[in-house]
């Protein structure tokens, strides 16, 4: 959910598993101030181990911040776009975090733990500025704990995801049970958890939060249980082509500070029934056409779009910019996000990617790229 940045060797944090990941042969990149595994075996080898068995990844380089009290429910709601009022015990939603001019701080999704607890979890690159957002908003009104440092959280994605939860023990296998966006408490392998049937793959899967220490130990057994049903370690490179693939967002490059949600596809999550910071400002945007929206395309020409790259209309004009673009090794096409002005939107609408000067042909297409089969 967040896009890579550039830091100093010295500053980089490490997770619990890194010593699985070097034991795995990773190829290690700082990411958002971490030291995160990138690839295994391959990006592409990663991302097909997902789409048609199953892959485990580290992802406990998220932030996991905690609301508590009578009136928990109440301040995250004004905190985010979405209406969390909604939810039951035990179910979680997506949502955005805006500033009052109505752009995004992050992208977040909200676990209703019972009716005076909520655990929100954030982008790596942005713990700091939402930890600041959601304690200042938490001062003489409820409790607040970052839980960051002590939670590790690992993913666990793909079609076979539970059928290695079926042999981990405990109550694991009463997790294939469990809805979109509905989380529980579970032993596995032995490991007190939670386990969220929640993802960033396009895939089926589950996101598990232990405690910190423990993660090696069910990193390691899920490792084992899924051997014979194909089971691969995937890195960021494979989450992000994955998540690509299913169009979903990525902080720092589809969706930022100079974003909102209405522009960005987002407007599902923004509730104007309800109030909460921003809403002013995404009403002002809702009440006339948009200037651009963030389309999905794919490149019909020889080439490849990368983030950053000019889009240009048929004429050569610049008109907007790619935010994410790499092959798709499932659609088999080379696919990207981007932001067009409103009349270059429709799907078929065709323009050029300028790949360092040359000039790619590509075309507006409907998303997501990819759908995972209906079983």
């Amino acid at each position: 959910m967040q896009s890579p940045e550039p830091v100093t060797p010295v500053s980089l944090r490490t997770t619990s598993l890194i010593d699985e990941h070097r034991r795995l042969g990773a190829r290690l990149v700082p990411y958002a101030g971490w030291e995160m595994p990138v690839q295994y075996t391959g990006i592409v080898d990663e991302h097909v181990a997902v789409r048609t068995a199953v892959g485990l990844f580290d992802v406990s380089h998220m932030g996991e911040l905690e609301m508590r009290g009578e009136y928990a429910g109440q301040v995250v709601n004004y905190l985010v776009t979405n209406d969390i009022s909604k939810l039951s015990d035990g179910q979680a939603m997506y949502t955005c975090c805006c500033n009052e001019q109505g752009t995004i701080l992050d992208d977040l999704i909200v676990y209703r733990a019972s009716e005076d607890r909520y655990l929100v979890v954030c982008n790596a690159a942005n713990r700091d500025k939402i930890m600041a957002v959601f304690k200042k908003a938490a001062v003489d009104h409820c409790d607040f704990e970052d839980r960051s440092d002590d939670t590790a959280l690992i993913a666990l994605q793909g079609p076979k995801a539970f059928d290695v939860l079926d042999r981990a023990g405990g109550d694991a296998a009463a997790l294939r049970g469990l809805k979109s966006f509905h989380f529980r408490d579970a032993v596995i392998a032995n490991v007190r958890c939670t386990a969220a049937r929640t993802g960033y793959t396009g895939e089926d899967g589950v996101e598990i939060f232990c405690a910190w220490k423990d993660a090696p130990t069910l990193w390691t057994q899920l490792m084992e249980l899924g051997k014979d049903l194909g089971i691969k370690p995937a890195g960021l490179g494979a989450r992000d082509t994955l998540r690509l693939e299913a169009r979903l967002s990525l902080y720092g490059n589809d969706i930022d500070e100079t974003t909102n949600p209405l522009e960005a596809g987002l407007g599902w999550v923004v509730k104007m029934d309800k109030d909460f910071v921003g809403k002013g400002a995404l009403e002002a945007v809702a009440s006339k056409p948009f200037r651009r929206k963030l389309v999905g395309f794919e490149v019909t020409g020889r080439g490849i779009a990368r983030h950053g790259y000019l889009l240009r209309d048929l004429d050569g004009k610049e008109v907007g910019l790619c935010t994410s673009g790499s092959p798709g090794p499932t659609v088999g096409k080379n696919i990207g996000l981007g932001y067009l002005p409103l009349a270059m939107t429709e799907i078929g609408t065709k323009f050029f990617v300028d790949c360092r000067g040359k000039h790619i042909e590509a075309v507006v297409v409907k998303t997501p790229f990819y759908k995972k089969p209906r079983v």
